[in-house]
């Protein structure tokens, strides 16, 4: 489970994006960044590398974000989070809008899977919408008649009632929803980005200080760190913005 927030340090709460194409980049990204502690691993990677990076990090003692985004029939979404939290990574993402019978399954699931491969039970995460969306995609594109921030509580309420342990939302809905869902719900939240960094493909991005001060349990920072021409630097100046402004 996750440790207490409160007595992390800004290192602990950054997570950085092994957003790379083989294991050959990632373990070199990992070991350029050696105080990085928590690494996120999505499709790319995983796709190409398969389980064997993941034994990679936690020879290295690192923690584990698994980012697969799983969307699917409750049976589905059961299968592959009952396998995934025999990893023993730490954070499993599902799409929210899933629904509840495919959330409560997923659940239910990454329990059991833990369970039987001796490993702690890993923190089920939805995501509510991504960060590449924008107001006017969301209305115009999925036809989705909310606004952008309501549209995010209500996946959060409907992951929270599922019995998740937190979301992946953007740091602009984090204040929002922090007050709604309380303090012990995980707000995992990409579309983070340093003063003066480009956005890139983030739609709704905060500073890093900015995000936790709005209720941000996690920062997903991949870019601004990976293409810096020294990420461990960069890394540890974002460390220093949070500590200094927290």
């Amino acid at each position: 489970m996750a440790q207490k927030l409160t007595t992390q340090s800004a290192a602990e709460r950054i997570i950085v994006p092994l957003d790379v194409p083989t294991m050959e980049d990632a373990i070199a990204l990992v070991d350029t960044i050696p105080n990085v502690t928590f690494w996120k691993v999505g499709l790319e990677l995983f796709v190409s590398a398969g389980p064997a990076i993941l034994e990679q990090l936690k020879q290295r003692q690192k923690r584990i974000f698994l980012d697969l985004k799983f969307h699917d029939i409750p049976n589905t979404m059961a299968g592959a989070c009952r396998a995934a939290a025999g990893y023993g990574v730490d954070l499993i993402t599902v799409h929210a809008p899933a629904g509840k019978v495919a959330l409560q399954a997923a659940q239910a699931a990454a329990m059991e899977g833990a369970a039987a491969t001796g490993c702690a039970p890993p923190n089920l995460i939805a995501v509510t919408l991504l960060t590449s969306i924008n107001p006017r995609a969301l209305a115009f594109e999925l036809k989705v008649s909310l606004e952008l921030q309501d549209y995010a509580l209500q996946m959060a309420l409907l992951a929270q009632d599922s019995g998740l342990r937190g979301i992946v939302c953007s740091p602009q809905e984090a204040e929002a929803l922090r007050r709604v869902c309380g303090d012990e719900f995980l707000l995992v939240c990409p579309g983070v980005r340093p003063a003066g960094s480009a956005k890139d493909d983030q739609q709704r991005a905060m500073t890093p200080s900015q995000a936790i001060a709005a209720g941000a349990s996690y920062l997903v920072i991949g870019r601004p760190i990976a293409q810096a021409e020294n990420p461990a630097t960069a890394f540890q100046q974002i460390c220093d913005e949070i500590t200094i402004n927290g």
